[in-house]
């Protein structure tokens, strides 16, 4: 048995409760729900903790953004496209609220099936033993003629796709981010590391034409991150890419002289990575601005975000 006694409990100071700061208050509690109720009536409904605050904080800094007729750049990987989220994308390009879309290079691979066939996402665990994963022969044979073609003529990898998409007229370019943009004359830039996607390894591929028309696109989203100042920049589930692509483009368009240190970012993804939360949530904003992290599944997340980010706007009118 120990030796030791026990340390008493006699001097210890304390102090009435009220006189305490604390972070729960029940002010920022949630609201129960009534039935028949509207959105805005939703998201008051939030609590304002945590993720329920960060959500109204980044649609407030959304809505003044588009108002004010600012900068809002959407990052996306391709899993975004895969999970149905173009009509939700298209809508707000449609409305000018997006003014750039930058994408890896699965991204067009995806979109571009879509316009053609309004279909995608082939099983790779049943085709990739038999060697046939991403040997479809359209997708190779379109994307890469459209990028050469586009890289021959001085334009970016997006602006190829796009254009090339229009020409095409496919029958479900309605659902394509890539056409709708292109008509809309908003960019679509894309970053690709060679090798990662499918039709680099079809005949038709042209390294040079691709990192040709790759590069042309990091200077057209550099441009559009020297815009970002009182804007916004969303990283939508690129766990690598577009979280590297963002900070050399920042660095290089501060390193240029323009002033770009007071705007948002927001990574949003099911689960958090150190990439994303490293080089868009934090480093990005050390000098300046906010960054959020936005945790749960795109296809409930994004269209979450996206109207409320509508319903702010339409009360501001």
């Amino acid at each position: 048995m120990t030796k030791l006694k026990p340390i008493s409990l006699d001097g210890v100071k304390s102090y009435p409760l009220k006189e305490r700061e604390s972070k729960v208050n029940i002010g920022d509690f949630a609201r129960a729900w009534e039935p028949g109720g509207s959105m805005n009536r939703w998201l008051e409904s939030l609590p304002r903790i945590l993720a329920g605050k960060g959500l109204l904080e980044i649609r407030d800094r959304m809505v003044r953004a588009a108002s004010s007729n600012r900068t809002i750049i959407i990052a996306m990987g391709a899993h975004a496209i895969k999970v149905g989220l173009n009509p939700i994308i298209v809508d707000l390009l449609d409305r000018g609220i997006i003014k750039g879309l930058a994408m890896n290079g699965a991204c067009i691979i995806h979109d571009a099936e879509l316009a053609m066939a309004g279909k995608t996402s082939e099983d790779v665990a049943s085709e990739i033993g038999t060697g046939r994963f991403g040997m479809a022969e359209e997708t190779g044979r379109f994307l890469n003629e459209a990028i050469s073609e586009g890289a021959e003529k001085g334009l970016g990898l997006g602006e190829s796709v796009g254009a090339m998409l229009i020409r095409e007229d496919f029958p479900f370019n309605r659902n394509s981010l890539l056409a709708r943009a292109y008509e809309l004359d908003i960019p679509v830039t894309v970053h690709v590391a060679m090798g990662t996607d499918i039709i680099h390894f079809h005949p038709s591929a042209d390294g040079a034409s691709i990192g040709k028309a790759s590069h042309y696109d990091f200077r057209i989203f550099s441009r559009l991150v020297s815009e970002l100042e009182g804007g916004v920049f969303i990283n939508l589930g690129s766990a690598v890419i577009m979280p590297e692509v963002f900070l050399k483009a920042l660095s290089l368009v501060r390193n240029l002289g323009h002033e770009v240190k007071d705007f948002t970012t927001v990574n949003m993804d099911f689960i958090q990575h150190y990439r994303p939360m490293t080089n868009v949530v934090h480093r990005p904003t050390v000098d300046g601005g906010k960054g959020f992290s936005m945790t749960g599944h795109h296809e409930i997340m994004f269209p979450l975000l996206a109207a409320a980010v509508i319903e702010g706007l339409d009360e501001k009118r």
